[in-house]
């Protein structure tokens, strides 16, 4: 069974951290569908913001999801480390530090993935972190900068020897964002090169393509990120095939209209009738992207602005006119 530090996962699928989607109520509903791990959204290590709405949400926890796995961002190592200390006061158990975002916002702080370029800097984060707390480290990290400049191993082993408990390689460049196709020989030669934890990311979309991930990668585990989005009991299904071969099936067009219900209605409670009701409106449009009437839903839902509307609109979807499940 993977473990990291003391913490002993139920299955090798992680929910990746991702801002704007991992929120409380998205990472309660992979945990219950059977994600092995979630971790928060990125919290941004500059205590200014500390006391900001948007930290505030991405910083509560609930105590049923362990460990509570914290994400935190940036590129001072002092900063990053008193923002591990203060998210551990707060009830993390574990941080985990993000290099890996691709974002042009977060890149031109030279943070995220932009720190790649900068083994030095890499080092002395993971140094100050890991030494700040008494709790397991883990990073996250994309194969290195850019296609020509692939580094992945070398941070790897920087991050082995400064004590990280785990890493989480996605297999493109900060240059690649999000496109073009995943490359998983770094991730093959990450594994080979270091004894902790690897989970492979990056366009694992299915049960089969995650097997077939971990069997050419030897990774420990597999890290899910936007093929999660509106099919929270991916994460589930994937651990099962897994561990039996066997894939559970997808939910039922009924049981996914009570899913999302309970997802948006979860929303309105967490953020507040206003900001739930706009967050709502992605999370619904990712449920329906399946359907081949997704567009008319998504421009219809997006014009209601009560969360009662927004309820009343999902209890009617079963009786809308589609031939497909509501996600596949």
């Amino acid at each position: 069974m993977l473990q990291i530090g003391p913490y002993k996962l139920p299955n090798r699928v992680a929910l990746a951290p991702m801002a704007g989607v991992t929120d409380l109520p998205f990472r309660r509903l992979c945990a219950e569908f059977g994600a092995g791990l979630v971790v928060s959204e990125m919290i941004s290590c500059n205590p200014q913001l500390r006391n900001s709405r948007k930290t505030q949400w991405r910083s509560r926890h609930d105590a049923e999801i362990e460990p509570r796995s914290v994400q935190i961002a940036g590129n001072d190592p002092l900063q990053m480390a008193t923002a591990a200390s203060y998210n551990v006061a707060q009830g993390a158990q574990i941080i985990d530090i993000n290099m890996g975002c691709p974002a042009k916002k977060v890149c031109r702080k030279a943070a995220g993935s932009a720190l790649l370029a900068d083994e030095p800097l890499v080092q002395s984060i993971l140094l100050a972190v890991v030494a700040a707390v008494d709790v397991p480290v883990t990073l996250k990290i994309r194969t290195g900068a850019a296609p020509h400049a692939r580094n992945a191993v070398t941070i790897a082993r920087i991050a082995e020897d400064a004590g990280i408990a785990a890493l989480a390689v996605h297999g493109r460049t900060r240059d690649c964002a999000f496109t073009g196709q995943v490359e998983y020989d770094t991730i093959a030669a990450v594994v080979a090169a270091t004894d902790f934890p690897v989970f492979a990311n990056g366009d694992i979309d299915s049960p089969v393509a995650a097997a077939q991930v971990m069997a050419y990668t030897g990774a420990a585990g597999v890290m899910i990120g936007r093929a999660a989005q509106g099919q929270p009991w991916l994460c589930g299904q994937i651990a099962t095939h897994l561990e039996t071969g066997v894939t559970p099936p997808t939910p039922a067009l009924a049981q996914q209209q009570a899913i999302l219900h309970r997802h948006v209605e979860q929303l309105h409670e967490f953020y507040g009738p206003v900001m739930g009701v706009r967050i709502a409106r992605k999370h619904v449009a990712w449920y329906l992207a399946m359907r081949p009437d997704a567009r008319e839903h998504r421009q219809l839902f997006n014009l209601l602005e009560l969360p009662g509307e927004q309820l009343h609109y999902i209890n009617q979807i079963s009786t809308l006119p589609t031939n497909e499940v509501l996600a596949a």
